[in-house]
């Protein structure tokens, strides 16, 4: 289903890959919105290159980022300098978590690749009380709204790239991520298995084929 031609939905494709952009960066300002301004600890699940865990640092005492890629923590470690209170690890998501509470957990884009009940679970586990839990993820569309927002979503991710890459139509590095494979999990079963896992989350569909959760452990 889709309420945009295809010659136009073709079109934006191309323009798109010629004005690449990353867009879970594009939503770190509104996770650091999310959090308070100092905290101890920190976890960034999926952390990938580790541009959210650096920026978690600034408030933080210290922060872990886990990614199951051995590639890309490697990078995230290149990129991060000393005294900079960052550890990156080569660890599953769920079962590498170290034995730890933390006042802050993110999760970005990396939800889909793992068990959303146990993931959700393991989460609440290791969140100290008053904590916060941030989730950026990815749904599949099934509900005529979730197709409306795509349609949306389409030219405004064009603008958008354009905009970032300053009219340029050389593609621009973006933050090295792992392999994403496509969200099995409509956004209505998000919402329900969330809420009993994590009672008073509050999931939201956004811009860009993103969802967010945010609660906190009270």
């Amino acid at each position: 289903m889709t309420t945009l031609p295809h010659r136009l939905l073709r079109a934006l494709d191309q323009f798109n890959a010629a004005h690449p952009w990353d867009h879970n960066a594009h939503y770190h300002p509104w996770i650091l919105r999310q959090l308070p301004r100092h905290f101890g600890s920190a976890l960034d699940v999926g952390c990938g290159s580790g541009d959210l865990a650096r920026l978690l640092a600034e408030r933080a005492g210290t922060v872990h980022g886990v990614d199951s890629d051995p590639e890309i923590i490697a990078q995230a470690q290149q990129l991060t300098s000393p005294p900079t209170p960052v550890t990156f690890a080569t660890a599953d998501a769920l079962a590498g978590i170290p034995a730890n509470s933390y006042d802050v957990i993110t999760c970005v884009a990396a939800i889909h690749h793992l068990p959303f009940t146990e993931a959700l679970s393991a989460f609440r586990k290791h969140l100290a009380p008053g904590g916060t839990l941030v989730i950026l993820g990815l749904s599949r569309p099934s509900t005529p709204g979730d197709y409306l927002l795509g349609a949306l979503a389409s030219p405004l991710n064009a603008v958008t790239g354009w905009l970032k890459n300053r009219g340029r139509t050389a593609p621009r590095p973006v933050s090295m991520t792992a392999t994403t494979r496509p969200a099995d999990m409509a956004f209505p079963d998000i919402v329900r298995e969330a809420q009993a896992v994590l009672p008073g989350a509050r999931p939201r569909r956004r811009l860009f084929w993103r969802y967010t959760l945010v609660w906190h452990h009270r």
